[in-house]
């Protein structure tokens, strides 16, 4: 499994989160709860990859953010698992037109709830086709390689074509240290003569433009860069 995708948990049994988070990381994924839909919207939902959403807590239901999220166009291709204790037709019924990919009925094993969550993903990654192919993500990193776009957590960042393919190179290859040489030679024009002062300058403000992913891109005294996923 992409050990890239990114659940957030909503429900309002803590300790329900707390083993569902656990059991989530275990199978490589990377998982945040919120004990509250308020909480939830608070801490904003772009850049999941799926949301595990409970229908009956206090405040906002389940059924309700879902159809808040569903009228958004930012958030409306997310999909949504609902978990509940409500397994009644209608109840199922209503999950499903308001645009839930899954509903699974509690109380439910934990291998369940894991192979239906790839389920969804496999299918989310098919449908998405070959707008999947050109996006490149890291979390709530996105890269749209035919819009020459970034964003974080959906809000786009504005980017000169140096850093974006200075980011293009370091994120598609993941890991592996680049020296300032070997960025020069790949990211400019031959006929440009480029200092390594330069190359630093532009590390060093496309780690200011990405935020919370600065940490990522990682010098290697004596080497290099590299992003470190």
């Amino acid at each position: 499994m992409d050990n890239n995708y990114r659940i957030l948990v909503v429900d309002d049994e803590q300790d329900l989160c707390e083993i569902l988070k656990f059991n989530l990381e275990t199978d490589g994924y990377t998982v945040e709860t919120a004990n509250s839909a308020e909480e939830a919207l608070k801490m904003g939902v772009n850049g999941f990859d799926l949301l595990l959403l409970d229908v009956m807590m206090g405040g906002m239901s389940g059924f309700a953010m879902a159809k808040k999220l569903k009228e958004d166009p930012a958030t409306r291709d997310i999909p949504v698992v609902f978990l509940t204790a409500r397994d009644t037709e209608n109840d199922t019924v209503t999950g499903f037109n308001l645009g839930a990919d899954d509903y699974i009925s509690k109380p439910f094993s934990i291998r369940e709830v894991l192979v239906r969550i790839r389920a969804v993903l496999r299918r989310t990654a098919e449908k998405g086709g070959e707008q999947q192919a050109n996006v490149l993500r890291y979390q709530g990193l996105e890269l749209n390689l035919d819009k020459k776009t970034v964003s974080i957590d959906g809000e786009d960042v504005p980017f000169t074509k140096t850093e974006f393919e200075i980011l293009h190179l370091l994120l598609d290859e993941k890991g592996r240290v680049f020296s300032r040489q070997e960025l020069i030679d790949r990211i400019w024009p031959k006929d440009v003569l480029v200092l390594d002062r330069t190359v630093d300058v532009n590390i060093t403000r496309l780690r200011k433009k990405i935020g919370k992913f600065s940490k990522c891109i990682v010098t290697r005294l004596g080497f290099g860069y590299y992003f470190d996923a």
